[in-house]
């Protein structure tokens, strides 16, 4: 449970794992994020990314404008294949300052700021992306919801896994 630490986001994360929990495969995984993220996260916008071999697929977003559903972009070219890559969380302040963000694709969206945390390990399978449409400081409670919620995920595709259908091969054939 989240408890009082979490405040009034305690609930949520608590009603996102259970629905992590329940979740039969990894699209009700997805499903259950995209669901739950962007109220837990507090955020303009969510996007939940699947790593397939060598590229980004996402695969679902909730956020106040469309963004890149559906598209696959290489991990070497986008910031949620960085934060796979990487094993990480990353916040960015700013996004026209950092130069791992690839500017061009996020011209034409209204996000300024963004935080994005790699699901599973020892090497990710996927991120949970959250975005902001100012440029904002973005604190260590709304990375520790960020990371915690990835982490429910995590934990919900290693049970799936081990349930006789190997995750890498799921998300390898998804698309």
């Amino acid at each position: 449970m989240a408890g009082d630490a979490d405040g009034p986001y305690g609930s949520l994360l608590d009603r996102a794992g259970a629905r992590l929990d329940a979740a039969g495969s990894r699209d009700a995984v997805v499903a259950a994020l995209r669901g739950t993220a962007r109220g837990i996260i507090g955020s303009d916008g969510i996007a939940v990314v699947l790593r397939q071999g060598d590229t980004c697929f996402y695969a679902a977003e909730d956020a106040i404008e469309p963004l890149w559903t559906g598209r696959r972009f290489p991990l070497t070219a986008c910031i949620s294949g960085w934060a796979m890559l990487h094993r990480r969380t990353v916040t960015i302040a700013d996004i026209e300052g950092d130069p791992r963000v690839p500017i061009d694709a996020y011209r034409r969206t209204s996000i300024r700021s963004l935080a994005m945390a790699p699901i599973g390990a020892p090497e990710p399978v996927a991120a949970l992306g959250a975005y902001w449409c100012a440029a904002v400081d973005i604190d260590a409670a709304t990375v520790g919801r960020l990371e915690r919620l990835a982490a429910l995920a995590a934990a919900a595709l290693a049970r799936l896994s081990f349930g006789g259908i190997e995750l890498g091969a799921r998300v390898a054939a998804a698309g």
